[in-house]
């Protein structure tokens, strides 16, 4: 007759070593997602602000040859136009810096930010956000800064589809995880693009996202797991 606790050990041992290859797999898909984050921002910073920076002290040079010729109006013409790309640029090195560490979000906590955030695209855009994210106040602060980066890109996106109305929302998972939804009810869009966005976004926790696209709009929604959410 077979021993009912002969087989306990081994099940146990063999539980033990799936739980370490898992955490194996989602440390290296960890330190995978934020060297590919290192990586865009390196390309952000060389293919916007240092360009740009290049392009205005070529500007400078053009207004420092003018007045030594003589000719003013060029030179504040140039000059103008040197200063214009000079606060562009100063706001770029900005959203990279809300990107990184969103200072509202440190200052006023989640939900005050997000309605801030969903308030100010609101007037802009001229369409209706409602907001429900009272859940997120209980998210540890790396969940808090990727859903919340999550949102405004979401939101960034469900504006250009030009809608009458979004919403924005966040409930606990069946998982013991949080789920965000970013609804809308703007035209129809397909660019796969659009949701490498936020995949980037939420590969650091190993998150997943889901799109449902029909004609009557289109609904982003990203999970995050237990372990990613608790502080």
């Amino acid at each position: 007759m077979t021993d009912p606790a002969g087989p306990q050990p081994e099940r146990r041992q063999g539980e033990r070593r799936r739980e370490e290859r898992e955490r194996i797999r989602l440390f290296e898909q960890r330190i995978a997602a934020e060297q590919d984050e290192r990586r865009r921002i390196a390309l952000d910073l060389h293919d916007g602000a240092v360009q740009s920076l290049s392009g205005i002290a070529l500007m400078l040079d053009a207004v420092g040859h003018a007045i030594e010729e003589g000719r003013y109006d060029a030179a504040q013409e140039v000059l103008a136009k040197a200063l214009e790309r000079h606060r562009q640029t100063i706001q770029s090195l900005r959203d990279l810096s809300f990107n990184l560490e969103p200072v509202a979000l440190r200052d006023q906590g989640f939900e005050p930010a997000v309605r801030d955030l969903a308030e100010r695209l609101g007037l802009d855009r001229e369409v209706r956000i409602d907001v429900d994210v009272v859940a997120g106040e209980a998210l540890a602060e790396r969940a808090q800064v990727t859903f919340y980066q999550v949102i405004r890109e979401a939101l960034s996106q469900a504006a250009g589809r030009r809608p009458s109305r979004i919403s924005v929302s966040v409930v606990d998972a069946e998982d013991g995880g949080a789920q965000l939804t970013v609804a809308d009810d703007g035209h129809l869009e397909r660019r796969r693009e659009r949701v490498e966005a936020i995949e980037e976004r939420i590969r650091p926790l190993s998150g997943r996202v889901t799109v449902d696209r029909s004609e009557d709009g289109t609904t982003v929604a990203v999970v995050l797991p237990g372990y990613a959410i608790r502080g």
